[in-house]
């Protein structure tokens, strides 16, 4: 990420604590065309990576030379006699843009923009510190002219946007700089996408319909686990205020109408990032204590029963329960993280089993994730050390089988989350990155030491796939602002698209300028119903397709 060691966060913003109506605008639902069973064969395709290269985004320069010392926010220093700029003047004067930047060096940057309707603080996030900041200078409509200043370890540093033209609906290129404590340090070309309903969509089609909708927290809402009537929303701190995460118990038990039953955090731990629960035990992934686990014998009032494994602090990330064990994937210690098996065959008391690493630790995040186990295997995300094949038949002896990894110089493809399922014989993942450009794989992964791309799905470049879940020969994805997509996989290699709703909404509360906004947690617990989470409108119910 050009000239800078980016940092990838959990992304911080909050969501508003109220309740709100639903809607059903859906389209009718339109059964997908009959397709040939799929008999196993496919033509291995070549990974094009997370962030394609497509060449410099416009004709125009930031003039002065890296290490020139310069006013960054002066709007002379860049040359745009080659751009045609009148179109600039049909946009609109606010907005939310992702900007897919290509400095001059090829390498790949990004960056978020918020320019509120209603006259609010517009801000600007970016790396290397992933955090929103005040913009400076703010011209949408007419010039598309954006700056924003922050300070990272004792520096002083300016980003800067100038317009060169428009090239589709929402779609703007131009040119940008970098500049630390007054002087250049990068430059290049750069593509914005408003972050309005792409490609001329409704809010859904394919038959979804928005039963409730509901706030749960005051920060960010990231995951949910649907047990026994009751949804379990998990939310992380926020940094920027100090508020805290927690954990949301939400009665779903008539999806219409859910009725939140109790929130509650612990001393001094908040940060909760995940949610599962077995039987009468729910098990939460906490920050600073590993799998935090409660009691739930009574459904709408969990009540604490101990943090394991218990010795010391530990950050656990997300789980996966499977039978009699739960796998719980810790990103730390540096550099490699770490997957931790417990017994859980007395759910309300896990004993750990074993903690391994993945035998990558050379590439820029090698950290582990997620996970997803099946048939005796677990599948490790492994971010930019790829996607990792263990069997784990003797948990106190995993194998590492093989991997599928990126290769790229020029950006960070990333392994984030997968689901694995039995298709014509063959063992396939649907796994995906999140980063920019982060989209669906589908990966044959029968022979793990021997691993192949068969399919994509992807929609915009600016936008990154989360979390998916597997149901039969429907694949569901959260997929940030392009919201909840549902495909039909029941031909791997060619993943359709038959249903979505789009959660994303410039005029949310609190609505965001992060890459990682919107649709981030989904569950399909076979009740009928969808779980989607979205980081400024909470737990979303929809009907399950």
């Amino acid at each position: 990420m050009a000239l800078e060691s980016p940092a990838l966060r959990a992304v911080i913003l909050g969501c508003a604590l109220l309740s709100s109506s639903c809607s059903d605008t859906s389209e009718p639902p339109r059964p997908p065309p009959p397709v040939e069973p799929w008999d196993g064969t496919y033509t291995p395709l070549v990974d094009p990576t997370d962030w394609v290269d497509r060449g410099e985004y416009a004709p125009c320069a930031f003039t002065p030379p890296p290490g020139t010392v310069v006013d960054c926010d002066d709007p002379s220093l860049f040359d745009l006699s080659k751009c045609d700029t009148a179109p600039l003047a049909t946009l609109e004067p606010h907005g939310i843009y992702q900007v897919d930047m290509r400095h001059a060096s090829g390498l790949a940057d990004f960056a978020g923009i918020r320019v509120p309707a209603d006259g609010g603080t517009a801000t600007m996030n970016s790396l290397p510190t992933m955090r929103s900041a005040p913009i400076t200078r703010q011209q949408l409509q007419g010039g598309f002219r954006v700056s924003a200043q922050y300070t990272f370890r004792n520096t002083v540093r300016n980003l800067v946007f100038a317009g060169c033209g428009v090239t589709g609906p929402g779609l703007v290129t131009g040119c940008f700089a970098r500049c630390t404590d007054g002087k250049v340090t990068t430059s290049g070309t750069f593509e914005a996408a408003r972050m309005t309903w792409a490609r001329g969509e409704s809010e859904s089609s394919g038959g979804l319909r928005l039963l409730s909708e509901t706030h749960v927290q005051t920060v960010r809402p990231v995951d949910v686990y649907v047990h026994r009537g009751h949804a379990y929303v998990v939310s992380i701190d926020d940094p920027l205020t100090q508020a805290p995460g927690g954990l949301a118990v939400v009665d779903v038990r008539d999806p219409s109408h859910p009725v939140i039953t109790k929130r509650l955090t612990l001393p001094g731990d908040s940060y909760w990032n995940a949610a599962w629960a077995k039987d009468d035990a729910l098990y939460i992934a906490s920050k600073s204590s590993g799998v935090i686990v409660f009691d739930i014998t009574d459904p709408a009032d969990p009540a604490f029963v101990r943090s394991v494994p218990g010795r010391g602090p530990i950050d656990v990330h997300t789980m996966f329960v499977e039978g009699h064990r739960l796998y719980a994937v810790s990103p730390g210690p540096a550099p490699t993280g770490e997957t931790l098996v417990f017994d859980i065959s007395t759910p309300l008391e896990p004993v750990l089993l074993n903690r391994f690493t993945a035998a990558d630790t050379t590439s820029m995040f090698p950290s582990a994730h997620d996970s997803f186990a099946y048939q005796d295997r677990l599948y490790v995300n492994h971010f930019s050390a790829g996607y990792v094949v263990y069997d784990v038949k003797d948990p106190m002896s995993p194998q590492e089988l093989g991997h599928y990894t990126f290769e790229t110089d020029n950006s960070y493809a990333t392994s984030h989350a997968s689901a694995v399922g039995t298709f014509a014989g063959k063992t396939v993942a649907f796994e995906g990155g999140e980063y920019q450009g982060a989209h669906l794989r589908v990966l044959d992964v029968t022979d793990p030491t021997n691993i192949q791309l068969m399919g994509r799905y992807k929609l915009r470049p600016q936008t990154s796939i989360h979390n998916m879940i597997l149901k039969g020969q429907r694949l569901y994805i959260a997929y940030y602002q392009e919201g909840l997509r549902v495909l039909d996989v029941s031909v791997p290699p060619q993943p359709r698209e038959v249903a979505y709703f789009n959660t994303f909404r410039e005029s949310d509360l609190h609505r965001g300028d992060d890459l990682l906004e919107g649709a981030i947690g989904i569950r399909v617990p076979g009740d009928g119903h969808v779980y989607v989470v979205d980081t400024a409108r909470g737990l979303l119910i929809f009907n399950e397709l």
